[in-house]
């Protein structure tokens, strides 16, 4: 059983990494961002709660998104491990998430740290946008459609951005996030479960560190 965190800012290619770590290992990915965008899409309680915070970049109410994590850590799927995208976010989340395990006789293996300059994220995100019709993404500065205004996969012209995904915003989204993860690093390296990514590599590469990382820790 291996239980993991990935930490890293917006666009540092952690959701990329842990859906291909999630197929390889066969444990389930825990994303709370997918999670609040399909509570806001259904127009749930908590998805209007959400909406205000994570359009204005901030993040949602800790109590929100431990209630859902707590629900899901413990269903079936999880009993073989579990990887954690997006949560925790601050000292509070990480402190009840270790109780939380605890009291289960369960706990985090490896916390994954994703590093990635600053400009290069901004660039990677409010330069991403999305052909509407079959959702294969593009960014106007690292990857065009082959043919201007058409999209390579199924031709069609019609694209879309997310709302949050605009320079202010994610400028916004970074500060926060630095903001509340810098004690959270701290917590994890004093315990001896923080491993660094270079996340500026490509993704086969970052791949191939983390499952590198993951069957090594797996032999002891």
């Amino acid at each position: 059983m291996t239980n993991i965190i990935f930490l890293g800012p917006p666009g540092s290619g952690k959701g990329t990494q842990a859906s291909m770590v999630s197929k390889e290992l066969n444990v389930p990915t825990i994303s709370t961002g997918e999670v609040l965008r399909k509570q806001v899409e259904m127009e749930s309680e908590i998805g209007k709660t959400a909406k205000s915070y994570m359009n204005s970049g901030g993040l949602v109410p800790d109590a929100v998104v431990v209630d859902i994590i707590k629900n899901r850590i413990f269903e079936d799927d999880c009993q073989n491990g579990f990887i954690l995208d997006g949560f925790p976010r601050n000292m509070n989340q990480a402190v009840v998430l270790d109780s939380m395990l605890s009291s289960f006789n369960k706990k985090i293996d490896i916390v994954f740290n994703f590093e990635i300059n600053d400009e290069i994220l901004i660039k990677r995100i409010a330069g991403r946008y999305s052909c509407k019709k079959c959702g294969l993404v593009y960014n106007s500065y690292f990857k065009l459609p082959k043919k201007e205004g058409i999209c390579d996969n199924c031709k069609s012209t019609q694209f879309e951005n997310r709302e949050d995904d605009n320079e202010h915003t994610v400028k916004n989204r970074l500060k926060v996030y630095h903001n509340s993860t810098v004690e959270l690093i701290e917590y994890y390296k004093k315990k001896n479960l923080l491993c660094s990514i270079e996340a500026i590599e490509s993704v086969p590469l970052v791949f191939d560190r983390l499952i590198e990382v993951v069957q090594n820790f797996s032999k002891y």
